[in-house]
This record gives C-alpha cells, sequence and structure tokens, in this order.
C-alpha cells in the first residue's frame, strides 16, 4: 500500500479538503496523511464545503509534518506554495513530489454566500486535482 502525505501551511483547509478527496477516491490503495507545517485546526469552511459535498472531514485533525517522522512516503503533495517553499526537509528518498498551488478560500473576506462560493471553487478544484491524481497514480 502506498504513503500519500498532502502538507499545507495550517493543515487547516486545502490539505484538509485534499485528504478528504484522496481518501474516497484511492479506494484503500493508499494510506492518506496531511499535515502542515504549522496546526491551525480545521477550519469550519473546509467541513461545511466538504460536507455539502457528501464527505465528512469533521474527524480529522491538524497535523505538523513531524508527527509523521518515519514513514517511508511515496507521494508527498504540497497543496501551497507557502508549504512547498519552507517546508522543512522530509527524508523520503523514493518519494515522488507534486506541487499545485491551490486558492485558499479561508483568505478570503465578503459576504456569507460569497464566502460559501469562494470554498466550494477551492473544494471543486482540489476534487478534480485528486481524482486525477488517484487515476494516473494509484
Amino acid at each position: 500500500m502506498k504513503n500519500v502525505l498532502v502538507l499545507c501551511t495550517g493543515n487547516s483547509c486545502r490539505s484538509q479538503m485534499a485528504q478528504g478527496y484522496l481518501k474516497k477516491f484511492a479506494d484503500n490503495k493508499a494510506k492518506i496523511y496531511s499535515a502542515g507545517i504549522e496546526t491551525h485546526g480545521l477550519n469550519p469552511g473546509a467541513v461545511a464545503t466538504m460536507q455539502r459535498d457528501g464527505i465528512d472531514i469533521s474527524n480529522q485533525t491538524s497535523n505538523h509534518v513531524d508527527e509523521y517522522e518515519g514513514i517511508d512516503w511515496d507521494y508527498i503533495i504540497t497543496v501551497c506554495d507557502h508549504a512547498y517553499e519552507n517546508c522543512p526537509f522530509i527524508p523520503a528518498p523514493n518519494a515522488k513530489r507534486l506541487h499545485h498551488n491551490f486558492y485558499d478560500p479561508s483568505k478570503f473576506e465578503g459576504s456569507e454566500e460569497a464566502t460559501k462560493a469562494a470554498f466550494d471553487k477551492a473544494r471543486d478544484e482540489i476534487k478534480e486535482y485528486c481524482r486525477s491524481f488517484t487515476e494516473d497514480h494509484l
């Protein structure tokens, strides 16, 4: 079974959504983890937007990348430029490293309806990326 790490800055939003979709699409072909170079807790907007698409991520936890020391990674996916540029060294000589800077809805400011749309936009981009990743790599 393959080990996949999704890495973001605070492990609160984009990496959590990606973890939810990758778990769904991987269908037991991989163990999916998410972490941050910091931990900010689960973003309620991320939890809500995933729930609207039928995926419950409310029991996922916000983890620091150091918590996963010693795991033999097959894939490390960074989902934001900040994590990509500031990630500490992860000893994973055989891991394929992928990067995609997804839009960050947690930084959006606007009406409740516009905020919901911003989260849904990011969710849909992440969903498509995760679907393609699992088809191409798992």
